[in-house]
């Protein structure tokens, strides 16, 4: 028991810390980007999906249609979305980054991974390896979860 809750309390500790590190970048490339965090993370998750709807991202960030529409409008002035017709139907428009919109993304991408580099760096080698053993049974235990 004492065992599993120290894993519980060091998985706490390295994701609050992680993730502080993390919005905290995303925060400042946004900021640096002229976009708010709510533009930002629409860009994420077209990033992430590829593409998708209006209502899409109304569910994914519990906000109305008319607002979801209002920071897309925004996104697409911004030229780092556009909007096509959707295939199986001339009505849906789908939402994609366009080419601008993914070097945005890539640029907050290859910053966040500099962090972790450097991180990497800093870490001897005799300790990369039992990192690098203990993140491969994270993930594949996060991706079990993910699949159930």
């Amino acid at each position: 028991m004492a065992r599993a809750l120290n894993l519980k309390q060091a998985l706490h500790a390295w994701m609050d810390l992680a993730m502080h590190r993390s919005l905290r970048g995303w925060a400042h490339h946004a900021r640096t980007s002229g976009l708010s965090m709510p533009h930002f993370s629409i860009l994420m998750q077209l990033q992430h999906r590829g593409h998708c709807g209006i209502s899409d991202i109304s569910e994914r960030f519990e906000i109305s249609a008319a607002a979801a529409s209002q920071h897309v409008e925004k996104l697409v002035q911004a030229g780092l979305v556009e909007r096509t017709e959707a295939l199986e139907d001339r009505r849906v428009r789908n939402i994609q980054l366009t080419p601008k919109g993914r070097s945005l993304i890539d640029k907050g991408m290859s910053e966040r991974h500099a962090w972790m580099n450097g991180l990497a760096d800093s870490i001897d080698q005799k300790d990369r390896e039992k990192i690098c053993d203990a993140l491969a049974v994270l993930t594949e235990a996060a991706r079990r979860l993910e699949r159930s």
